[in-house]
């Protein structure tokens, strides 16, 4: 009985020391646990405090600073001074040209030429070309097809090249010049081979057309094929032309006179162009087999040319170069 005593004493002083220990080790826990967390960590950044606020509530992130360049180092290079220059249009013996353009390349930089008198030619040109209409530089731009141009062209190599083009001034809206083809009574129409299209053109007439030469007015009869004529036409709303006035300017087999200052000359198919003393208008006539040209006809002589129209071009059977 004693005995049993003793151990149930034995037992309850035991589990007193337990509970003891047990406290003691939650309670250094507790403390361990507060002392870290009051220390920051390491990789904390704490601003310095100002004024006792906290200044690790304002913290930014820092923002890395660019430098801009200096204008003084920074080169702008010119894309057209990459590009090599053009060497100097070559010296030769020009040729000058007349005819109408027929097609325009702009891509390749050249130009078909219908040349006046047949034939064709593909002339190119390239910035170096200077172009000019009614006396005044123009850009390669200006050129059109089917307009009348005047071209000073060497030979570069294999190639044809222009190294001036003149281009005529522009023609009024509703004008046009050619040579009669064929007048159709039964449908009151003419064809006319225009100076500047390579198709005939249809110009309808009607009571109220007037036919002239110069201050006379005169039948329908004398439009003959081979007639030189300045046509004034409208537009009828259905796809036509109709003329109001048709000018003769030369009969086939009429002689006329002119007289003025040679602007463009190429011997090689004998074309001398001129420009009238009297109208001021621009001439292209052809020398006949007989004339024999000289020193002293170049572009800028005063000549007078005594011609012949033969229904499709004026052919020069006399020419007179004024003494300067």
């Amino acid at each position: 009985m004693a005995s049993k005593c003793l151990v149930k004493l034995l037992i309850a002083n035991y589990m007193r020391f337990c509970r003891k220990v047990a406290v003691g080790l939650i309670v250094l826990t507790s403390l361990a646990y507060a002392q870290a967390s009051s220390e920051p960590s390491a990789s904390t950044i704490v601003s310095p405090k100002k004024d006792g606020t906290d200044a690790s509530a304002n913290i930014e992130p820092v923002k890395p600073s660019i430098t801009p360049e200096s204008t003084e180092d920074a080169i702008a290079v010119d894309p057209s001074s990459l590009l090599p220059d053009l060497p100097p249009v070559p010296r030769a013996n020009a040729t000058l040209i007349g005819g109408t353009v027929e097609r325009l390349d702009r891509v390749r930089d050249r130009v078909v030429v219908h040349v006046f008198g047949g034939g064709q030619m593909m002339v190119f040109f390239d910035p170096r070309t200077v172009v000019y209409r009614a006396g005044k530089e123009e850009s390669v731009s200006e050129l059109q097809q089917g307009e009348r141009i005047y071209l000073d062209t060497i030979l570069d190599g294999d190639k044809v090249f222009a190294r001036t083009i003149r281009l005529t001034a522009p023609r009024a809206t509703g004008e046009s010049q050619g040579v009669i083809l064929k007048y159709r009574a039964n449908r009151n129409e003419l064809l006319l081979r225009d100076s500047i299209s390579p198709a005939p053109v249809e110009i309808k007439m009607t009571s109220a057309t007037r036919i002239k030469q110069g201050e006379r007015i005169l039948p329908i009869s004398t439009l003959v094929p081979g007639t030189l004529v300045a046509i004034r036409f409208a537009p009828d709303g259905n796809g036509h032309s109709t003329a109001s006035e048709v000018s003769i300017l030369a009969l086939p087999g009429t002689e006329y006179t002119f007289a003025g200052e040679v602007v463009h000359l190429d011997l090689s198919t004998g074309l001398v162009v001129l420009k009238s003393s009297t109208d001021n208008q621009t001439y292209e006539v052809y020398l006949s087999p007989s004339i024999i040209p000289n020193e002293n006809l170049h572009p800028g002589s005063i000549v007078t040319v005594v011609t012949n129209f033969d229904g499709s071009r004026y052919l020069a059977r006399n020419l007179t170069i004024s003494s300067q």
